[in-house]
């Protein structure tokens, strides 16, 4: 059971090895180094639900949408966050110590003030992601 942040970052620690048993140290540290990252962690899960009225598409949708709002909300507040996925959120020894059932890991997300200067990074051009239609 995963009861404070030391746990977590043994979580990630003994899953990278199992996934990586010939991992350097340094992998090591740099695969559990987003466990302590921000001073607030959130995991969101996905739980989808049976429904004859909600497919399961539109509950994926959802839990998209409720990350996208805890971000602007951070963010509204003044505050940093980051939603990330990464290795942590498809390896079976994460998933088995934090879901039930059909849950799935939407993402973690890393919360508080920034360190330093944020930089953008690199995105594509508008138009080669947007179309119109007339």
């Amino acid at each position: 059971k995963i009861t404070d942040r030391a746990a977590f970052a043994d979580l990630y620690r003994r899953a990278f090895v199992t996934a990586n048993p010939h991992a350097r140290q340094a992998q090591i540290e740099a695969a559990v180094a987003p466990a302590l990252m921000a001073p607030t962690l959130v995991v969101l899960l996905h739980a989808p639900q049976e429904s004859a009225k909600i497919p399961d598409w539109e509950q994926q949708l959802s839990t998209g949408a409720v990350a996208m709002n805890l971000l602007h909300a951070v963010h509204a507040h003044g505050f940093v966050g980051s939603w990330i996925t990464g290795w942590a959120c498809y390896d079976a020894m994460v998933t088995a110590a934090l879901c039930q059932g059909r849950e799935r890991i939407a993402g973690f997300f890393f919360i508080g003030t920034a360190a330093h200067s944020l930089e953008e990074r690199p995105r594509p051009d508008f138009s080669a992601v947007v179309r119109s239609y007339p």
